[in-house]
């Protein structure tokens, strides 16, 4: 590991936890990161379906109140809870003279009489002025419109995420955050003016989604390559606070305008903000020199030397020096990760947890806004407890370590869904069922806090927002079931969501345990480091929690670096330009 010993005492030298980090990370990783998860979600609570039932005109001409008409003019039929309710699609045909002769609904009326809607629909208005839902009328025999929209969302992560993570490698992290804003940001406004053709309003939202994930990667993996191993936690939950105040305050917005169009601008526009701080979002001075772009090297690590009062000075010599052994490695994108046998190993693990994770979290999400009660308040709860878990995952994923902190939470979630389906079907127990569903998302918080670190130090420098990809690639591809998920449980059996995610906790619970401990390890700098990480570790017990140079030909390596004086010339700063 002879490459990120050096980098590593680089970093010492020029500040490693200094007034720059801590400047980068609140700008962007906190931030940035609250906007970026508005604009990321804020498709799902538009497509949100407000209660509704047919339009029989004829209800201005009496005193009949909203329940008393529906009472006379809509069926009754069992709802996903198995419960007798109005109809919402059906209405009986019946002319409206003979609707007023009656003093109650006819006993002989049968599913003979039932028709679809035919004067359009009514909204219930108590939480939405209207959704793009309401507006367009995609429910009853167009109630797949939505479920296809989110899919396609997810669809646009997929694509996105296969292109831009691998520029993110190949390019850069940096111009591929900024393309990100501008992408996101003309996607949902192409979103606000053509919700009147699906078509169209399908494919600019899956436009809107080609770089949102990249937003969240590029700031956390320029962090974690430009910190002390000790705060790559920190960094983690500090991006996992700044995505759940976004998602608390995502809900309040739109509780507050009611209306979908002024809510995705409000959403939106805020991530503007990322181009204000242009000179702030450096390119990863290890991406750099990884890439043998040793000048531009030199310039982003002065930078932050700069910043953190270092007196020293970095020329494009002195990197050259110091990385005179270093090779630029030829990798072939996503293909590099399953060239050796434990780097696909982890890398499949990995998957599988984050297929997993990502299916299981945002089922919970669109099935926030399906509970009883307020679709507002449901959502920001179930956000708000993510800021305890990623509390917790923090302290247990520093202590116990990544690995047993996945294992642990996946399974808790699994354990917690099997009350759930004895009770979500009875309407006297909704609010346990939604402190139950909570305490799912609270356990997924803490498996996603882990897995979003361990996957940032499991893959190599020069391939680590590839193999953030890959995992998210074949996690959209999987999660576009999602959406059909909820649509099981809102449609038939409101059960269908808690068993098929409990199952999904149990098979994410086995396959953490098998993934190399990250705790306490270096990040790999190259396709061979990579291809050893986790030879040799113990199945059982507590990893240390700080970086130690174990390996004695490391060691040898370092000390005969030192002792060629190669360090104390870093100090000085004496090689000229």
């Amino acid at each position: 590991m002879k490459e990120s010993v050096v980098f590593d005492q680089i970093m010492e030298m020029v500040g490693n936890d200094g007034k720059f980090q801590i400047r980068f990370n609140f700008l962007f990783n906190f931030s940035i990161c609250m906007f970026v998860s508005m604009a990321f979600m804020n498709i799902m609570l538009v497509l949100n379906e407000p209660d509704h039932w047919c339009h029989v005109p004829g209800r201005e001409n009496t005193n009949y109140s909203i329940e008393e008409w529906r009472d006379r003019v809509l069926p009754l039929e069992e709802d996903n809870k198995g419960i007798l309710a109005f109809s919402r699609c059906k209405m009986y045909n019946i002319s409206a003279s003979q609707l007023l002769e009656w003093d109650s609904k006819q006993q002989n009326l049968s599913t003979e009489h039932e028709i679809s809607c035919v004067n359009g629909y009514e909204y219930d208005k108590t939480w939405y002025e209207e959704t793009v839902v309401s507006k367009e009328n995609w429910i009853c025999d167009r109630t797949l419109y939505v479920t296809n929209a989110l899919s396609f969302n997810r669809f646009g992560e997929v694509v996105g995420t296969f292109i831009f993570g691998q520029m993110g490698d190949r390019l850069g992290r940096r111009p591929v955050f900024f393309a990100g804003i501008a992408i996101t940001i003309l996607g949902r406004i192409a979103c606000l003016l053509t919700s009147g053709i699906y078509w169209l309003f399908a494919l600019s939202s899956t436009f809107g989604m080609l770089t949102a994930l990249t937003l969240f990667q590029s700031p956390m993996v320029i962090a974690m390559e430009i910190c002390k191993g000790e705060r790559r936690a920190h960094i983690a939950m500090l991006q996992c606070w700044g995505w759940t105040m976004g998602m608390i305050l995502m809900p309040i917005i739109f509780w507050f305008v009611r209306d979908w169009t002024p809510f995705l601008i409000v959403t939106t526009l805020p991530l503007l903000v990322g181009y204000l701080f242009p000179k702030y979002m450096i390119e990863s001075p290890r991406w750099l020199a990884n890439k043998g772009m040793y000048k531009r090297c030199a310039q982003q690590l002065q930078k932050i030397a700069d910043v953190n009062g270092a007196k020293v000075e970095i020329t494009e010599k002195l990197v050259k020096e110091m990385f005179k052994e270093h090779e630029v490695e030829t990798v072939f994108g996503m293909a590099s990760l399953f060239t050796n046998w434990r780097l696909a190993k982890n890398t499949s693990l990995m998957v599988i947890s984050w297929v997993v994770l990502i299916m299981v979290y945002y089922t919970l999400v669109l099935n926030a806004s399906k509970m009883d009660g307020n679709p507002f308040l449901n959502f920001a709860w179930q956000s708000a407890i993510e800021l305890p878990a990623y509390y917790v995952g923090q302290i247990l994923g520093d202590r116990l370590g990544r690995r047993f902190t996945q294992t642990f939470s996946f399974f808790l979630g699994a354990l917690t869904c099997i009350p759930i389906l004895f009770i979500v079907k009875n309407p006297e127990h909704a609010f346990w069922t939604s402190v139950l569903a909570v305490i799912v998302k609270f356990n997924i918080s803490i498996t996603f806090f882990a897995i979003n670190l361990q996957a940032m130090e499991i893959f190599p420098t020069c391939l680590r927002q590839t193999g953030f990809a890959i995992m998210t690639v074949v996690a959209n591809t999987m999660g576009l079931l999602g959406p059909y998920i909820v649509y099981l449980g809102t449609n038939f059996d409101v059960r269908y969501p808690y068993l098929i995610m409990g199952l999904m906790c149990l098979a994410g619970s086995i396959s953490a345990m098998f993934l190399p401990e990250t705790l306490g390890q270096r990040l790999p700098e190259t396709m061979a480091e990579a291809k050893e990480f986790g030879r040799g570790q113990p199945f059982w017990g507590i990893p240390k929690a700080h970086v130690e140079d174990d390996d004695s030909e490391m060691s040898e390596k370092v000390t005969e670096k030192a002792e060629n004086g190669e360090i104390e010339k870093l100090n000085q700063a004496k090689f000229a330009p």
